[in-house]
């Protein structure tokens, strides 16, 4: 059975209006809540970047049966792996058994703020790949003395360990991350464009991937990015905390001011057209069927910006997600 999340944004809204978004997302029918983990936001004028794991913890208390995950995290260099699976036993308790953890290899806007070296992916993935280990292992309920080349840990253990098997998702654009996923996490987080791109790039490269490892099909949670609007110039206005998500040179990136320079330089339309601009419950639902009927999601990601948050969430509750429940049976 497909389940549809919703996109909690940290890098548009502070954390205490995400709280309340969330609680509206749950009282609409969403099964999910998908929280963004930044330090810096994608443009300086208009941005925000709350603490996740603060936010994600009120958003437990706040809520009762939507599931929690980061959308994501990098426990590679602001966080030692073994703090990431802290952090994620910690909500895993306070939210009740509902916290899934999803991290990814991360970007320079994060790390080079803090004068952490932003290697290339080679690295990142070999980071990863300790990480996840250790992570694994810590929440499976190990002390665990670990040496790897990049971590190591000295009988570390949880002593708050979770109430139940926390699912660990690995972000993936690309094959190499999506056979890392298969090979070592739950399930793979992967943002969708075109969803024939996404089959070849992330999806089969997984499925031949947990074939040769010998493990089972991973789960697949979807995203995708769409702007509720009437016009160009609404998507625009809507579009303003996330218009350097697109800009060029967005991994290597430290100021957020660089970024929304670079962005407002470029044609409106050229940023624009690297989102989906929606008008209606029946484009949402075109927009985001796909994500289910040819990407096999096990979890949609409604990831949308409007100039009206909390009505766009009541509407996507009334309109959409029946429709797509329906669909998707």
């Amino acid at each position: 059975m497909t389940r549809f999340a919703y996109f909690c944004g940290h890098e548009q809204w502070q954390p205490e209006e995400l709280v309340r978004h969330a609680v509206l997302a749950e009282e609409a029918g969403f099964d999910f809540i998908v929280v963004s983990e930044h330090f810096h936001p994608w443009v300086d004028d208009v941005g925000a970047a709350g603490f996740a794991f603060s936010t994600i913890g009120a958003i437990a208390q706040a809520t009762q049966k939507v599931e929690l995950a980061t959308g994501v995290t990098t426990p590679l260099f602001r966080y030692h792996p073994a703090i990431v699976a802290q952090a994620a036993a910690t909500l895993d308790r306070l939210s009740g058994g509902r916290f899934h953890l999803g991290v990814g290899t991360g970007e320079n806007l994060n790390e080079g703020p803090l004068r952490y070296e932003f290697p290339r992916y080679p690295e990142r993935a070999a980071r990863m790949t300790e990480a996840l280990e250790i992570m694994r292992r810590l929440l499976d309920g190990e002390k665990l003395t670990y040496e790897g080349h990049y971590y190591q840990t000295d009988r570390a253990r949880l002593y708050s360990p979770p109430l139940s098997r926390v699912p660990i998702w690995l972000a993936a654009g690309a094959p190499k991350s999506a056979a890392l996923a298969a090979r070592m996490a739950d399930g793979i987080v992967t943002s969708v464009k075109v969803p024939r791109d996404t089959m070849e790039r992330v999806i089969e490269p997984a499925m031949a991937a947990a074939v040769e490892a010998n493990r089972p099909v991973p789960r697949i949670l979807a995203t995708r990015w769409s702007i509720f609007a009437n016009n160009d110039d609404e998507a625009w206005e809507a579009l303003q905390a996330w218009r350097g998500l697109r800009a060029p040179g967005r991994l290597e990136a430290v100021d957020p001011l660089d970024l929304r320079k670079r962005a407002d330089e470029m044609p409106r339309h050229e940023i624009l057209g690297n989102y989906t601009i929606v008008s209606s419950a029946d484009e949402y639902v075109d927009t985001y069927l796909p994500l289910v009927t040819e990407v096999g999601a096990e979890v949609v990601t409604i990831q949308t910006t409007s100039l009206n948050q909390p009505a766009t969430i009541e509407m996507l509750g009334r309109d959409v997600l029946p429709r797509l429940r329906a669909a998707a049976d």
